[in-house]
């Protein structure tokens, strides 16, 4: 492990936060300014993994000091642009700062907001104002003043937050402090991480480039790499996987800054924006995943990214800077996985109508700045004609970025399969492959179950089989391999903390009745953008649509649903918002607060018993992480292997071999073997597959190793067994040797 790339790891973190104080925005009737300063630095620092990986591929230089003169480049250039910001910074500040009083002077004396005030600008909740509210004064002008601010904003909420607000914000707070301790302590263990995510790291690692390889394994090559090129910076700076989790774990904080600044824009105040954040915090699919290494989080906030800067775009014409980071979040989404882009679609082109519609809209009209037509102060920078130029213009940019962002990778794997989407094999497995009426409505109702699924058994079961019952009256068998992966069977219990399959049917029931009352009555839940609320449930339902209409039902589906969860639950706060809130009679309102409270009560026994007992990383019992130890907590899925994998590792190490067969099935564990027969200096193992799917990457000759290791099948393993080795196999591993090892 390199002590230097530990202290470069420390850059990318540095120069997050100064790229944070930096596009921290100045303009006075941003909607929760921070937060999209956020989004702006992620958005700009993951671009630069991104290309930098690509561009270091291409090069073959994927190698530690490649990468960590990139990381110290990009901090001294980050470093380099604050200094001239915060001079601009605080001349902006001195001269936003009075227009601004004065507009909340006018808006006090006539009952109207300040000029220029966005949805989440205008409301007040009884707790307090957001980080949209701040006072001019606090307008950042540098990296030392934006830390002030938020201190600030802190001090204020400490100083103005109700019982229940520090309640609901204490619980979040704990839950990620306790997942960031999880993250740290718990070694990779996930299972897709054993045979792919992590396996496809190391090969990089080895071969210092992006070229793809021989591999019985297609997902290595075929699956989008976007958050696997995050975790090669992690590997390369630190020679390992002590920092692996944190991918997920950052991921699951942007979830909770997009959610809660989605809740402001569509007009929720603080209270709502807390309740989004505890919805999202405690749902056990959330809190489990963001101590893995899976990707559907890291896709999940991309996504979030994208749907709150189209948001943006319903208030006001999108500047050069907006069409950048939408381009960059498409992208980004694109590459890791391309089934975020069900909900990027519907976002992109509410984006878009919203944009025409600014264009046509004259200057002086008055508009309420809550709608979602909004934006008048900036609409009539170009109308007519002019607009709908500029409008295709920056949805051309968008595509133009995103494509640069994700087109590298899908030209590679166009070239080696003719297809940018990858193999047959890959395109049949996942999607849907028929799509009349009757079929998507059976797909839909598995999914939905899966999903929802309880504790109850005979619920579960009551609900299964109606389901399988009303789908054989209309036609369609319940286990259709066109709208089933592979050869799983309906139904499967998936109420249990597993981060493969959970179920979230508390935040998915409220998220649903969140839809429905954003559709049928926005004004109640959002009196001041009930436009751009009904449109924003618009695009949410129209992705849930997407997704159960060309994604087949698994028992794993759950997780890949997390992007629209995430997309979804600031429906399902702004609802809880509105409901304590109305104006209800005494015995009324005490009952909806109960509601309110078991259904919030039930939400933090879920997250919590998740980190408690979750698999397969807990706190507490069997498998703990403080009780367990390293080894076995990497095969806590399944703990029959470990011994196996040692005692092929340690017998091939034995024998002296350099150059290593590798015999595996498309679903085994190959990471195992990227640690145990590294060298003494923790370099790499010549891993060679001697098996290939890919057509024009022919395996290694069995000949040309000095040694096998096998996983899965002893056939397959004896098949491809040079005469005259020695061969020694158990349950699920074993290993070959040639005479005289």
């Amino acid at each position: 492990m390199s002590a230097a790339g530990w202290m470069v790891v420390v850059a990318p973190v540095a120069a997050f936060v100064v790229l944070t104080s930096v596009l921290w925005t100045r303009r006075p009737d941003a909607v929760a300014p921070l937060r999209l300063a956020v989004v702006r630095a992620a958005l700009l620092t993951g671009v630069f993994a991104v290309l930098t990986v690509e561009l270091l591929g291409a090069l073959r230089a994927l190698t530690l000091p490649a990468v960590a003169v990139a990381w110290l480049l990009f901090l001294a250039a980050t470093v380099a642009a604050a200094r001239p910001w915060q001079r601009r910074a605080a001349v902006a500040s001195a001269a936003v700062a009075p227009a601004a009083r004065a507009g909340t002077l006018v808006g006090a004396a006539t009952g109207a907001p300040a000029s220029g005030a966005g949805p989440a600008a205008t409301p007040v909740s009884p707790a307090g104002p957001s980080d949209a509210q701040r006072p001019p004064s606090s307008v950042p002008g540098g990296l030392a003043s934006a830390l002030a601010g938020v201190r600030a904003r802190l001090a204020h909420f400490r100083r103005t937050a109700s019982r229940g607000e520090r309640l609901l914000a204490g619980t979040v707070g704990g839950l990620v402090l306790v997942e960031l301790l999880v993250a740290l302590l718990a070694e990779p263990n996930n299972f897709d991480s054993q045979t792919y995510h992590l396996p496809k790291v190391e090969h990089w690692v080895a071969q210092g480039s992006l070229d793809f390889w021989p591999t019985a394994i297609h997902r290595q090559v075929t699956i989008p790499p976007g958050a696997e090129y995050l975790l090669l910076h992690l590997r390369l700076l630190t020679g390992g996987d002590a920092l692996h989790n944190l991918v997920q774990w950052a991921a699951a904080l942007g979830c909770l800054v997009v959610g809660t600044r989605v809740v402001a824009q569509l007009g929720g105040g603080r209270r709502a924006q807390l309740l989004t954040a505890f919805l999202l915090a405690t749902t056990p699919m959330v809190a489990l995943e963001a101590t893995s290494t899976q990707t559907d989080l890291v896709a999940a906030a991309w996504a979030g990214c994208v749907g709150t800067l189209a948001l943006d775009g319903l208030r006001r014409r999108a500047d050069v800077g907006s069409l950048l980071a939408l381009g960059a979040a498409t992208g980004l989404t694109a590459l890791t996985k391309t089934s975020g882009l069900l909900a990027v679609g519907p976002l992109l082109v509410l984006w878009g109508v919203a944009q025409l519609r600014l264009a046509f809209r004259p200057a002086s009209a008055d508009v309420d700045p809550g709608s979602a037509s909004a934006g008048a102060g900036s609409a009539g920078e170009g109308r007519g004609a002019a607009g709908v130029v500029r409008t295709v213009a920056g949805s051309l940019l968008v595509l133009l970025v995103a494509a640069a962002v994700v087109g590298p990778f899908l030209a590679r794997v166009t070239v080696e399969f003719g297809h940018p989407l990858g193999p047959p094999r890959l395109r049949e497995s996942i999607p849907v492959e028929r799509h009349d009426p009757a079929s998507i409505l059976v797909n839909a109702l598995r999914i939905g179950h899966t999903a929802f699924d309880t504790p109850l058994a005979p619920l579960r079961a009551g609900t299964a089989g109606a389901i399988t019952d009303g789908s054989r009256t209309i036609g369609v068998d319940p286990q259709d391999r066109a709208i089933t992966f592979g050869r799983e069977v309906f139904p499967v219990p998936a109420w249990y903390p597993d981060e493969d399959r959970v179920a979230f049917p508390l935040a998915g029931t409220l998220a649903l009745l969140g839809a429905v009352f954003a559709l049928a009555r926005p004004a109640r839940i959002s009196p001041t953008a009930p436009a751009a609320l009904r449109a924003y449930a618009v695009a949410v339902v129209v992705a849930v649509g997407l997704h159960t209409a060309t994604i087949k039902w698994q028992p794993w589906g759950n997780r890949l649903l997390l992007y629209v969860l995430v997309a979804a639950v600031p429906l399902a706060g702004l609802w809880l918002d509105a409901l304590l809130r109305r104006r209800l009679g005494a015995g009324r309102r005490s009952v909806a607060a109960g509601l309110v409270v078991t259904m919030l009560a039930a939400s933090a026994l879920a997250g919590v018993l998740a980190l408690s007992y979750g698999f397969p990383r807990r706190l507490v019992g069997a498998g703990s992480v403080f009780t367990t130890s390293e080894w076995d907590t990497r095969f806590l899925r399944r703990p029959q292997w470990a011994e196996e994998f040692r005692w092929a590792a340690a017998a091939v190490r034995a024998s002296d071999a350099h150059r290593i067969g590798l015999v595996q099935q498309n679903d085994n564990w190959e990471y195992p073997w990227w640690l145990l027969l590294r060298d003494e200096a923790g370099r790499s193992p010549e891993l060679v597959a001697l098996q290939s799917v890919l057509p024009d990457r022919p395996p290694a000759d069995p000949a040309s190793v000095d040694a096998i290791v096998c996983t899965g099948s002893r056939t397959a393993c004896v098949e491809l067994v040079p005469t005259g080795w020695t061969l020694e196999f158990r349950d699920y591993v074993g290993y070959a040797l040639p005479p005289g090892r």
